[in-house]
């Protein structure tokens, strides 16, 4: 077999393996079946309102956690740009009023500047953390924080 060969042969069996581990739809949906515990866990590993993967607070990193504290106090924030509006242009997060979430920086250790890492927070009061999700990669992916 050719390197060409191999190397199509390995990215299908690669394409197969991602496809099938991703959240396909269901077929028909009418009949009646209990869920697998698979299933079950699938979903209680996802929040239901934004269709995100749970993470915890103590999953995070410690700047994380450190930060979620901040917030519950209200401040004082590291970063001027702490607490402003967040605006959902990915559209990754539930849709909500403009200026609903607020977006935070987690410190990144050896960055020089804010980094990549931010928790973004929605609804009222400011200091509410009820409804967080976390980014590791500048808003290219979200994970809800369980509360």
């Amino acid at each position: 077999m050719g390197a060409v060969n191999v190397r199509a042969l390995l990215l299908t069996l690669l394409l197969a393996v991602f496809l099938a581990a991703c959240d396909l739809p269901a077929g028909d949906r009418n009949t009646a079946q209990t869920p697998s515990s698979a299933q079950q866990t699938q979903t209680s590993s996802h929040d239901p309102e934004s269709g995100l993967r749970w993470i915890s607070a103590g999953e995070l990193p410690r700047e994380g956690t450190q930060v979620l504290q901040t917030i519950e106090r209200g401040g004082p924030f590291r970063y001027s740009r702490d607490g402003v509006t967040f605006g959902n242009r990915e559209r990754l997060l539930p849709r909500q009023a403009g200026s609903y979430y607020r977006e935070y920086t987690v410190p990144t250790p050896g960055e020089r500047d804010r980094g990549a890492r931010r928790i973004v927070c929605g609804g009222q009061p400011v200091t509410r953390t009820a409804e967080c999700y976390y980014t590791a990669d500048h808003y290219s992916s979200f994970r809800r924080i369980r509360p």
